[in-house]
């Protein structure tokens, strides 16, 4: 990008990140975020917690500096930077909620981490970063080497240098970093530990941007279902495609191999207790921080898991019968009024059910109970000697999905439609429960399938100790293709 006055001009007025370091309480905001948010690596929190401690530090801060330095309330404050004008904050409610919450944007983090840089470092190292450099500039030399012969080379001189290190090793002459080396090595980790988790949220937030985008052309939409998916999923694709959504996912399948968690969380606790480690006295979330790595990628692996939600509710078929038995409702409505057009009936002829409000007590709701965090212990199990009957575990009951699926399309062969119940009585369960699931689930993969819920149907079947048993289902109707 190139900083001319007009760039420069423009980003002074519209980028967040600017704003939020010309705001008058520029002090208040980062300082505040950066505690509860970045300090803790917190991706969101709800505004309840978020107002109590705002409020906190507000009452702090007025009896160190004066009562009318900060006289807003801390909920006005939060709306506040939550505005589109400021975009310091992302206020959203999340699925299931009823409460907001609230969210660093990419912008607000990018100058708190500014800030951060601006404070003198008692040591700033360089050794590390220029070997950084050299390997990388290594790696993007051979990897991108086509020639066999100049790779086989490259190895082989990798191969010779481990050679001679072993030889030497075995010799006695072991080369052990300094503590300024390890200091070095170990600074160059805390900051690129600590943009990681930055570049995370830029990611979330161009997936949250398309995701927004998805929802207003699906609730804007009427043409047909082809054209909108295929510009929604070039949309997609275009986002995972790119450099950095292909970089992220690779990072990602890195990171889930549990070999690779494991390896981390040694190295961690390896690298921690070093003595010249111990000395800079690093936080004790470092321990865990490939975990933190792990928690804001699963945000960013939910946002497009909601994207893809989207599309599916937009595809499901149940959804276009609604919306079919709708359009027959306003069709029947339109009929009445064209036929009382010309004879109105007195009084009324067309009632409409009183609007009416749901009343929910506060102390009807259950009160809070912590969840169960179970204490998993590395304890190696003995085999046991006891005398147990083991037949039962592989005594397994497999239903021929064929035989199900052949049984419907006998039976359309002689009928447009038929209801679950029915055939099932032309069918019975042999195999009890098992085979009745598999039809529920053929249903949901069938072309054409139906479902009243107002009409329910019985089915039975018997279990192999003689047991009647019985579901009650809504009717699910198998239709032929025509």
């Amino acid at each position: 990008m190139a900083l001319d006055y007009i760039t420069l001009d423009l980003l002074r007025q519209n980028h967040p990140a600017w704003r939020l370091l010309r705001a008058q309480h520029a002090p208040l905001v980062a300082s505040f975020l950066h505690r509860v948010f970045i300090t803790p690596n917190v991706r969101t929190l709800s505004q309840s917690d978020l107002v109590e401690a705002l409020e906190d530090e507000l009452f702090a801060l007025r009896r160190q500096i004066g009562d009318d330095t900060f006289p807003g309330s801390a909920q006005n404050y939060l709306n506040d930077w939550a505005e589109n004008d400021k975009g310091w904050l992302r206020k959203f409610y999340p699925a299931g909620e009823d409460e907001p919450h609230y969210d660093l944007t990419p912008a607000t983090e990018k100058a708190l981490a500014w800030l951060e840089s601006l404070s003198e470092r008692a040591f700033v190292g360089t050794e590390s970063r220029l070997l950084t450099l050299f390997d990388l500039l290594r790696q993007m030399s051979t990897g991108s080497q086509a020639d066999p012969d100049v790779r086989i080379a490259e190895l082989n001189r990798r191969r010779e240098e481990i050679d001679a290190e072993i030889t030497r090793i075995h010799a006695g002459e072991i080369s052990l970093l300094d503590d300024t080396a390890l200091k070095d090595r170990f600074q160059q980790f805390l900051q690129l530990a600590r943009e990681l988790l930055t570049d995370f949220r830029e990611v979330e937030h161009n997936f949250r941007s398309l995701d927004r985008r998805v929802r207003e052309r699906i609730a804007l939409w009427e043409g047909s279902k082809g054209m909108l998916l295929e510009e929604i999923m070039g949309q997609r694709d275009a986002i995972a495609d790119s450099d950095q959504g292909r970089s992220f996912r690779a990072f990602w399948d890195f990171l889930m191999s549990q070999s690779r968690q494991e390896e981390l969380t040694g190295l961690l606790e390896e690298v921690l207790n070093l003595p010249p480690v111990v000395e800079m006295q690093p936080e004790p979330r470092l321990k865990r921080v490939h975990y933190d790595w792990l928690e804001a990628g699963e945000y960013t692996q939910r946002t497009v898991a909601r994207l893809s939600e989207q599309l599916r509710k937009f595809l499901d078929d149940k959804a276009w019968l609604e919306n079919r038995r709708i359009m027959e409702i306003l069709h029947d409505i339109e009929g009445r009024a064209l036929d009382l057009r010309e004879t109105m009936p007195a009084g009324s002829f067309m009632p409409l059910a009183d609007a009416s409000a749901t009343i929910e007590l506060p102390l009807e709701r259950p009160l809070y109970r912590p969840p169960f965090k179970p204490v998993i212990e590395g304890i190696a199990i003995d085999e046991g000697d006891a005398e147990i009957d083991t037949a039962a575990l592989y005594a397994k009951v497999i239903v021929d999905r064929a035989e199900l699926s052949s049984n419907i399309r006998k039976a359309l062969q002689e009928r447009s439609q038929i209801s679950l119940g029915e055939l099932i009585s032309r069918n019975p369960l042999r195999q009890g429960l098992a085979e009745l699931v598999t039809y529920l689930h053929i249903a949901g993969e069938w072309p054409h399938t139906a479902v009243d819920e107002e009409s329910k149907e019985q089915i039975e079947w018997e279990s192999d100790n003689g047991v009647k048993r019985q579901a009650k289902l809504p009717r699910i109707i198998f239709v032929r293709n025509e």
